[in-house]
């Protein structure tokens, strides 16, 4: 077994049942196209392949390209390439595409991000990741933080299989959980309106101690009463939260914002 690289959040996951679940969870099919964000030595790769997916493998380590090549050389169904997901073009890939993947921590809120900004979404991502980041993104109307309430206006955000860190070579200190996204059929707005939207959501959270008014009117520049007259047209009472909004709330603040 190759060593793991502490710098790079490295954990192996072995564990037939776990890998087995976030195939599931992923909804993985017969030719689907499926994207695996750090295949490793190959654990879940194997899963994937097994389900007869067509998978595309983007390893960051380049030492552990040539263990890869070498495991699955003559194999039809994968493209191994050597990248970072952090400055990969999601947009070549194909429509309604799916991402199953153990990624390391360190990663977990960045890839977050990117799949809500991308234009090419995925249909459904499964992602190994802390059990309390799993369980904060995918917190109901009231327990959101900024990160889920723009995971969630993207997609339908919910958590599977728990696996515990005795699983993990080696183990790390916390417990994972499997955090499942599916692309919501219907967007809040359109694509041309996300980064306004966003740009809202930031804003209503950027100081989580504050209500919403207080810290939309810093945010916007707009005095009280301009503040409560946006949220009066957007029908949000003036003692809530931002946590406290639904998504249904957010497009009504987004479209009397525009008005």
């Amino acid at each position: 077994m190759a060593k793991t690289k502490k710098g790079l959040g490295q954990n192996w996951l072995s564990d037939q049942e776990s890998l087995l679940a976030m195939v599931q969870a992923a909804r993985v099919a017969s030719g689907d196209q499926v994207l695996e964000i750090g295949p490793g030595l190959g654990y879940l790769t194997d899963k994937l392949l097994a389900a007869k997916a067509e998978v595309l493998a983007l390893e960051f380590d380049q030492d552990l390209i040539p263990q890869l090549q070498k495991k699955y050389d003559g194999s039809s169904n994968l493209s191994l390439q050597q990248g970072d997901i952090r400055t990969f073009d999601l947009s070549g890939l194909p429509a309604d595409y799916k991402i199953c993947a153990n990624i390391p921590y360190y990663l977990s809120a960045n890839l977050l991000r990117i799949l809500t900004d991308t234009l090419n979404k995925p249909s459904v991502v499964a992602l190994m990741v802390q059990k309390e980041v799993a369980q904060k993104v995918a917190a109901p109307v009231g327990k959101r933080s900024m990160l889920a309430t723009l995971v969630q206006a993207q997609y339908y955000a919910s958590v599977g299989t728990v696996v515990p860190a005795d699983l993990f070579q080696p183990p790390p200190k916390v417990d994972s959980q499997i955090l499942i996204l599916s692309r919501r059929s219907e967007a809040l707005v359109a694509p041309d309106g996300w980064p306004e939207l966003a740009r809202l959501i930031k804003l209503a959270f950027s100081n989580p101690r504050k209500k919403l008014r207080s810290n939309l009117s810093a945010g916007l520049q707009l005095d009280k009463t301009q503040t409560d007259d946006l949220l009066g047209r957007a029908s949000i009472d003036l003692a809530s939260r931002a946590e406290q909004l639904t998504g249904q709330q957010w497009l009504g603040l987004h479209r009397a914002l525009k008005a």
